[in-house]
């Protein structure tokens, strides 16, 4: 259980040090807008993003069992945020949220890490691409200009409600939205390793600003953010509150050490190296406990953010660190410039994300999986979409370790999930 960045202090160098700060000031980049993007599709303020970003990010690297894992928000958790939010308040969501780092620090001095492994993959696809198609909806409300109707992450309430709303549909934020989306793809596929999502968002929202178009941004919608992470605090705690919020601490802890399982592993397979999964569970434990103290939002390995790191010349769990600070110190030094971001902007980063969290490219492999399979992973997805996160892992995750009983299947020495370098 102990940290990489222990492990990798021992040859450490200049050299080093050079291509991690490069590194970690290109993932810091990539990873302020979409931090600010994901805790407005919670149903949060602005705020909690970056302060994710800082903390987190921060203590994930310092502790973590990965060289070049980057924490922070990602997009699976955003549809349990909305419902915790909506349902308990963001008081509940911070209660919750650290309830799931103890259970994570628990999972992690109990080694727990390899258990994960018992949830069938064709589950982790299912959910994965039914959160995707969830995050997707969510942002039509602000691709489309459409600030009359409340956002949700309840497809089956936000449906009617854009048909409703329709005819209020706002061209100028649709070229906004659709500018952002184009330009954001294409920079992705000829230019990966550069932050072009906060490039197309500044030149977007620069638009917006210099014409004064009526487009929504960060500031019309939530105000000034203030500079700077807030004085921790501990939110209120009672015994109903606890047993109110335990199955939302459950799923955002499941949630957590899936997500930082497999970025471990996208991350080992780009690097060559091998992860520590207890360390990694502590790790994400330790981080989720003091994001809400500072009022954040659930934290874990991101994807996206890590392959970014590992392109961009990441070696250590030096680049992590370098980029929680840079974030901070653009928060300090430029933080009132957010308030410029239009808001179709950042509807069209999230929109990108959850086409590449659905990973297209795949569903020729996944028609073609075994019938139990195939149908695992369908469930999955429709349980995700019809009912709510809970539900669709319980089930699928109960499914599909019935299905491996029923095969008599012997468990493989590692679990090699599909390639999501891309993500």
């Amino acid at each position: 259980m102990k940290p990489k960045l222990l492990t990798t202090l021992r040859d450490y160098s200049w050299r080093f040090f050079v291509g991690d700060a490069l590194a970690g000031v290109t993932v810091a980049l990539v990873a302020l807008p979409l931090s600010i993007a994901i805790a407005i599709a919670s149903g949060a303020d602005p705020k909690a993003g970056l302060v994710t970003a800082i903390v987190a990010g921060l203590l994930i690297s310092l502790l973590g069992g990965s060289r070049v894992q980057i924490g922070g928000p990602t997009g699976a958790f955003i549809v349990v945020v909305y419902g915790v939010i909506e349902q308990h308040g963001f008081d509940g969501l911070l209660l919750a949220t650290l309830m799931a780092g103890l259970i994570l620090v628990a999972g992690g001095l109990l080694r727990a890490g390899r258990f994960i492994t018992l949830v069938p993959e064709p589950v982790i696809e299912g959910f994965t691409v039914g959160i995707a198609i969830i995050i997707a909806v969510s942002q039509f409300k602000d691709l489309l200009g459409l600030s009359s109707i409340k956002a949700s992450a309840d497809l089956v309430e936000a449906l009617p409600a854009l048909w409703a709303a329709r005819e209020t549909i706002n061209p100028l934020a649709v070229g906004v939205g659709l500018f952002s989306v184009a330009g954001i793809a294409l920079l992705r596929r000829i230019a990966p390793w550069f932050p072009g999502s906060l490039l197309v968002i500044g030149a977007a929202s620069a638009a917006v600003a210099l014409l004064m178009l009526p487009v929504d941004t960060i500031y019309s919608r939530f105000g000034a953010l203030p500079t700077g992470l807030p004085m921790p605090s501990l939110p209120h705690v009672s015994i109903a509150r606890i047993s109110a919020l335990l199955p939302s601490a459950f799923v955002i802890a499941f949630l957590a050490a899936v997500e930082s399982l497999l970025s471990a592993i996208v991350a080992d397979r780009m690097i060559g190296g091998k992860h520590r999964s207890n360390a990694e569970l502590l790790a994400q434990g330790v981080a989720n406990i003091a994001s809400p103290l500072f009022g954040g939002l659930p934290a874990t390995g991101a994807i996206a953010r890590t392959a970014t790191n590992v392109r961009a010349g990441g070696k250590t769990p030096v680049a992590g660190i370098v980029h929680a600070l840079v974030i901070l110190l653009i928060t300090l030094g430029a933080g009132w410039l957010t308030g410029y971001l239009a808001m179709p902007a950042l509807a069209g980063l999230l929109i990108v994300t959850a086409w590449v969290m659905s990973e297209p490219h795949r569903w020729g492999e996944r028609i073609r999986l075994r019938a139990g399979d195939r149908t695992l992973l369908f469930l999955t997805m429709l349980l995700t979409i019809a009912t709510d996160l809970t539900i669709a892992i319980a089930v699928g995750t109960v499914a599909g370790l019935a299905l491996r009983l029923i095969r008599k299947d012997v468990e493989p020495e590692e679990w090699t999930p599909a390639d999501r370098s891309q993500l």
